[in-house]
């Protein structure tokens, strides 16, 4: 064949290519309306057919034409400004079969109401906590694990009491998570009067959320030893809490038996490691949260007090009321406007080029 013949069928696979690929790439961006409007592409190798067809039979008096109009030009270069019309006018048809698919973009918008949930961690921070069957001591060991408790709670407020001999509020109710985050790393031992007043931490933890509108309240309480100091008893804690409608979820910290504590020895000027006796009120602290309609956990290491906090956080999932609805937006112009492009392009090849050529 002659060379010019293979331009033209190289000019028809160009079209053929530049459709499909043009056909693949954006078919999946979008939705399509008038996805029906994608039987027009059958026409494109009817086209490139109908081109190959009509060049053979006229290929000696094109060439010959050719060859006389430009002498000093490549073979080349006229066929390619003679054959390249026919890629051009298969990637307008492609264009144009897009503009009619009409491709939209559909955007999930939503309308969310948040019922959050409203909880005070109320903690436990006398000396004991210091005693090192945790890793490195139960004190450091829930603080890990209740700031790890507090990032997966977006959507609730959250506050923090302490306790100890006596109890105050740490961190009132509040949606800034960074502020409880770090008021609980800055927990320590002895921060109060000595001793462990378990009803005065969940009276406070109460009294910060007896006013709260929210459909669900909920105090933690964590502890790891007996009552012994304050002025409220636990259970009378926790009707005040049954009466506020506050669920109360109660976290026994610390192994059984005796456990290693460091504490410091004033006539050694150091510290030294003696053994205490584990003394964990179980019952109190079960009867505080079936009263409540909560539960009492015991955590004999970090890894299951971890556990307990996943399990609390399941079992008060904040609730969501959830309306979806799409939008849709036309994207045919930019089709449309690279359709005109190449037609006015391919009209001005065809009046000046192909014409010089001809």
């Amino acid at each position: 064949m002659r060379r010019e013949t293979w331009w033209c069928i190289a000019a028809v696979v160009a079209g053929l290519l530049a459709s499909l690929t043009l056909v693949w790439r954006e078919h999946d961006r979008f939705e399509w309306a008038v996805p029906e409007a994608f039987w027009g592409l059958l026409a494109i190798p009817v086209l490139g057919a109908w081109t190959l067809w009509k060049y053979s039979s006229q290929v000696g008096v094109l060439h010959n034409s050719a060859r006389t109009a430009w002498q000093g030009l490549s073979e080349s270069i006229v066929a390619l400004s003679r054959h390249g019309l026919v890629a051009l006018r298969m990637v307008v048809l492609t264009g144009l079969v897009l503009v009619l698919a009409r491709p939209q973009s559909s955007r999930d918008l939503v309308d969310q109401t948040t019922e959050g949930i409203d909880i005070i961690m109320a903690m436990d921070v006398s000396t004991s906590m210091l005693a090192r069957d945790f890793r490195p001591n139960r004190l450091e060991s829930a603080k890990e694990v209740a700031q790890d408790f507090v990032n997966g709670r977006n959507n609730d407020r959250i506050g923090v009491v302490v306790y100890e001999g006596e109890s105050y509020t740490q961190v009132p109710l509040t949606t800034d998570h960074r502020v409880v985050r770090t008021a609980l790393s800055e927990l320590e031992a002895g921060m109060i009067e000595g001793g462990t007043a378990i009803g005065m931490g969940l009276a406070t933890a109460v009294n910060r959320l007896q006013n709260s509108t929210a459909k669900s309240k909920v105090a933690i309480l964590l502890t790891d030893g007996e009552n012994n100091a304050g002025q409220i008893k636990p259970l009378d804690a926790a009707r005040l809490a049954e009466t506020f409608d506050v669920r109360v979820y109660t976290i026994g910290v610390g192994g059984s038996g005796k456990v290693p504590i460091a504490k410091w020895n004033p006539m050694l000027q150091r510290e030294e490691i003696v053994y205490i006796d584990s003394k964990i009120d179980e019952p109190t602290l079960t009867q505080m949260a079936e009263m409540t309609g909560g539960q009492y956990f015991r955590a004999s290491s970090g890894n299951k007090l971890a556990e307990i906090y996943q399990e609390i956080n399941a079992l008060e999932t904040t609730r969501f009321n959830t309306t979806r609805y799409s939008q849709k937006s036309e994207k045919y112009a930019p089709y449309l406007w690279m359709t005109l492009a190449v037609l006015l392009a391919e009209i001005l090849l065809r009046q000046t080029v192909y014409r010089w050529t001809a």
